[in-house]
């Protein structure tokens, strides 16, 4: 019978966060998902030193929860199917952790796409190191994809600007530059941006004909 997720009170720390590099990793809520042994319950309590939230769950259900914001998970052939999240798209940091002896398979590594790797044996050293790796790629990732994001949007308004303003010369008999201004003078009096009248533009001609 699986045991319900448990949480590990983290000290009654304040909620301002400290100063300093610390606190890049601290007042986290962590997600310690490996075997209640020896070894486990020393990853507890070194994220716990951090002053972070850490709640302990195992065995693996099917689906991990989410709301966190790092994860340490035991790297188990279903752990790829249990995370919360499309591939490709974490919703937190992910430490894989592995055993002492065996070399962890690498395909299943990479469907994990874990941000940090912690192996057996643990340290001070190494459970912090992975957390701080783990968190900062993930934040990293995350920017990335937030460009990215911003990358295709304009992308997208260029060119329903491009297609907007041929509409108008077409229809109004105007050239480029006069057909870029009306379309700028509309989104000021409307106070909306460009992109979006040129989108009003065109919907209005498909619909139209």
């Amino acid at each position: 019978m699986k045991e319900p997720p448990q949480r590990v009170p983290s000290g009654g720390g304040s909620a301002r966060e400290p100063a300093g590099a610390a606190a890049e990793i601290s007042f986290l809520e962590i997600l310690v998902a490996v075997p209640r042994d020896e070894e486990g319950d020393m990853l507890a309590r070194e994220l716990l030193r951090t002053r972070s939230g850490v709640r302990r769950l195992w065995p693996l259900p099917p689906r991990l929860p989410d709301g966190v914001d790092v994860m340490f998970c035991e790297l188990t052939p279903e752990l790829p199917q249990c995370l919360p999240w499309v591939p490709g798209q974490p919703l937190a940091a992910l430490v894989v952790v592995t055993p002492a002896v065996h070399m962890p398979p690498l395909k299943l590594l990479r469907n994990c796409a874990p941000h940090a790797v912690l192996h057996r044996p643990f340290t001070t050293g190494t459970v912090l190191t992975s957390l701080a790796i783990a968190r900062a790629q993930f934040l990293y990732e995350q920017r990335l994809r937030a460009r990215i994001d911003k990358l295709d949007e304009t992308l997208r308004s260029f060119r329903s600007v491009e297609r907007a303003k041929n509409i108008l010369m077409e229809k109004r008999n105007l050239d480029e530059e006069a057909a870029y201004h009306f379309m700028r003078r509309q989104a000021m009096s409307q106070r909306v941006s460009v992109g979006a009248v040129a989108a009003a533009i065109i919907d209005s001609r498909d619909i139209l004909g």
